[in-house]
């Protein structure tokens, strides 16, 4: 059995991976550095084939049971190739999530439906109205003193989003706009105007539905399409 330490040096993707970055290498070298190890009489090269082979053949319907099946695959490293693979598909799904309509904002923070404290969150958006990133701005009883504009939008002009939209629940669950709610709105899509970032949306979300600003006509938006 060769590890990765007992290969040549021309044949170590780990070096390779350090030296020329994780693009330069191969599928099967790749998959090699996430193995470490083969088994008796199967290199870990030799075995990165077989698995990638069972890729290129059903990899839709990979199952633990069927990359356990190749020898030399044991439970332990089945389970790490399947935990890698899960991970990429979750952040790859989280990247390429595009926000259409203030439902698809609610879905997105499900999380904080029931959050017993109040969260002032912001999604980023590129052009295409594509999810960069979602963020908590501040927890508490909301006010302007701490949803400052500057807090909101460091992010998106780092990023150069082109668009966000905020978002807090009420953990009283009443969905209903306060005074304060409406000009925290106001603010901040008189800030995005300055800084060419626009504000598409304010939500309002308890753990039975969500209070669009936009649909309501509390404040004029543009659209989100």
């Amino acid at each position: 059995m060769k590890s990765i330490k007992q290969l040549e040096n021309i044949d170590k993707p780990r070096e390779k991976l350090i030296k020329k970055g994780a693009n330069a290498l191969k599928d099967y070298e790749l998959l090699a550095v996430l193995l470490g190890s083969g088994v008796q009489g199967k290199d870990v090269i030799k075995l990165s084939h077989e698995i990638i082979k069972l890729f290129e053949e059903d990899f839709e319907n990979l199952s633990l049971e069927k990359l356990s099946s190749i020898h030399g695959l044991g439970i332990a490293k089945a389970s790490q190739i399947l935990s890698s693979i899960e991970l990429s598909r979750r952040y790859l799904i989280k990247q390429n999530k595009k926000i259409t309509c203030s439902n698809d904002v609610y879905l997105e923070l499900k999380e904080y439906h029931n959050k017993q404290q109040e969260y002032f969150l912001a999604l980023y958006l590129d052009g295409a109205n594509h999810l960069i990133q979602t963020k908590v701005i501040t927890i508490g009883i909301l006010n302007q003193s701490l949803v400052h504009p500057r807090e909101v939008f460091s992010y998106a002009i780092e990023k150069r989003c082109a668009s966000i939209i905020v978002a807090h629940n009420h953990p009283s669950g009443i969905l209903e706009a306060s005074n304060e709610d409406i000009n925290v709105t106001k603010r901040l899509k008189e800030s995005g105007k300055i800084l060419g970032i626009e504000l598409l949306d304010h939500l309002i979300i308890t753990s039975d539905g969500y209070l669009s600003l936009k649909e309501e006509g509390v404040l004029w938006f543009s659209s989100l399409t």
